[in-house]
């Protein structure tokens, strides 16, 4: 490799006896020039920050998970040598060292370093300073260097640790189920999306990375399994924004015997939870420390009639599709007559209302075009039991009365196909395993999807999803990077 030093061992490990926080904790007390008793001696192990020499002396500053300690050097100690040999550490090594604890006489708590070990060199020009890299896509590619210079960005990580140990917790508590079901499928659904596509050689098939892994869960009602839930990764290959990543996360939970008004109080009591987890692990700078129930519930018309002032619902109830178009094309939505009125409502909703809603809402009512999972509305007919919860005018879970009956569901798949050939990419095709997998009987249930990095983005105030994911998706460049990039 460039840059190696070819007299550097790279020893198997180092006994550590002390972190910095544990130093702190146990002799933070010590008084400026007071040193701790003969017989304490540690071992401390990290990466060098800074390393600076005066004379017959010389101080590092040496950092590790759980914050950072001082190392002092002396030739009086070391010899002549040993104080050169320290002194000639760079900035980013990982060393070990051992000494006595005392606090300087500037007051900086210190080991007292009898001897130092370098465990594995940085044979790279570290960024000019450690409180943070500027450049965003930089710490996105270096995400490495952006976890040793930012803690904003660890808090993060710790945010993400803590909420799916909320959730499993949460579930687990309420009787749920946590399960795998496949990553790769032989057709993509349970989401209209457009799937990644690859080939397995052995068996001769196309497969799909999956968008959802809602179909295998109902499988698993049908199959007796009245609560599961599963904190899976998807994969959607479509476009890279704040909100959207071509591979994220999702907890998708479904629950028999209820109805996707149980399954919003649910997600309601779930978010709450996971923001008090958040909140206490990477402050309260988004909405974590802000959310109060009851969240508001409101129909899609209500929330399109309050945010354009045109009763959507008395067109829709009076199958008035010319006056629908001409109000919706008035709007600025596309209402071309072979639109089905559904998908001109889902516009509607999506263009004038979503952005707006800042409290967290859920919007329940969704057309049948946009639902084809879900069971129909028993009042609104072409509409679906499908609610979105909104926070910060972004949404972050569907819930639906699940849809189980087989004929309608095959009428629904039908739907889609055709959608399909007229051109749409993200309309689901039929499956017929499921298809046959329903014909045996799915009880009445409710079922949820909650988007994990949209959520985190949310309540830890992140201004993107791709900071609280560790390696975003990212447009390839040149590698290997040149030697004065970070």
């Amino acid at each position: 490799m460039s840059g190696a030093r070819p007299d550097v061992p790279y020893p198997y490990a180092y006994e550590r006896t002390a972190t910095a926080a544990e130093i702190t904790k146990r002799w933070g007390h010590l008084e400026p020039g007071a040193g701790a008793p003969h017989d304490a001696v540690v071992r401390v192990a990290g990466r060098l920050k800074t390393v600076r020499a005066h004379g017959g002396i010389a101080f590092a500053d040496l950092a590790d998970a759980s914050g950072g300690i001082q190392l002092f050097a002396q030739k009086s100690i070391l010899g002549a040598d040993g104080l050169q040999h320290f002194s000639r550490l760079g900035v980013g090594d990982i060393v070990g060292a051992e000494g006595g604890v005392m606090r300087t006489r500037r007051g900086e708590l210190s080991v007292v370093v009898t001897s130092i070990t370098l465990l594995a060199p940085c044979l790279r020009p570290m960024p000019e300073k450690w409180h943070g890299l500027s450049d965003v896509e930089a710490r996105y590619r270096a995400r490495h260097l952006d976890l040793l210079f930012n803690e904003r960005s660890l808090q993060l990580v710790a945010a993400r640790a803590a909420a799916n140990k909320a959730i499993r917790g949460f579930m687990e508590q309420r009787g749920f189920l946590e399960v795998e079901t496949p990553l790769l499928h032989p057709i993509a659904g349970g989401a209209v999306a457009r799937p990644f596509a690859t080939h397995h050689n052995a068996l001769g098939v196309d497969l799909y990375l999956r968008i959802a892994p809602e179909l295998y869960l109902k499988r698993l009602l049908i199959g007796g399994m009245e609560r599961v839930y599963e904190l899976n990764r998807s994969f959607r290959n479509e476009g890279v924004s704040t909100r959207h990543n071509p591979e994220f996360t999702m907890l998708e939970g479904y629950e028999a015997y209820v109805d996707y008004e149980h399954t919003m109080s649910l997600v309601e009591s779930l978010v709450l939870t996971i923001a008090g987890a958040v909140a206490g692990a990477a402050g309260a700078d988004g909405v974590a420390g802000k959310l109060s129930p009851p969240f508001r519930r409101v129909s899609m018309f209500d929330a399109i009639e309050e945010a354009t002032g045109v009763d959507f619902a008395r067109l829709w109830e009076a199958r008035d599709w010319a006056g629908l178009r001409r109000a919706a094309g008035g709007l600025g939505a596309g209402a071309e007559e072979e639109r089905r009125p559904g998908a001109v409502v889902a516009e509607l909703y999506e263009t004038h209302v979503e952005k707006s809603l800042a409290e967290p809402t859920f919007v329940a009512g969704f057309p049948v075009e946009v639902s084809p999972l879900a069971k129909d509305h028993r009042t609104i007919e072409g509409f679906t039991e499908h609610a979105d919860l909104v926070i910060g005018g972004v949404e972050v879970a569907p819930i639906y009365s699940e849809l189980n009956d087989p004929d309608e569901q095959r009428r629904r798949f039908r739907m889609q196909a055709a959608d399909r050939a007229a051109g749409n990419k993200e309309a689901a095709l039929p499956d017929e395993d499921f298809l046959e997998a329903l014909a045996y009987g799915m009880p009445p249930a409710g079922g949820f999807g909650l988007g994990i990095d949209r959520l985190l983005m949310l309540l830890t105030g992140a201004p993107s999803i791709r900071e609280v994911i560790l390696w975003p998706a990212m447009r390839p460049q040149d590698y290997p990077p040149s030697s004065s990039s970070p």
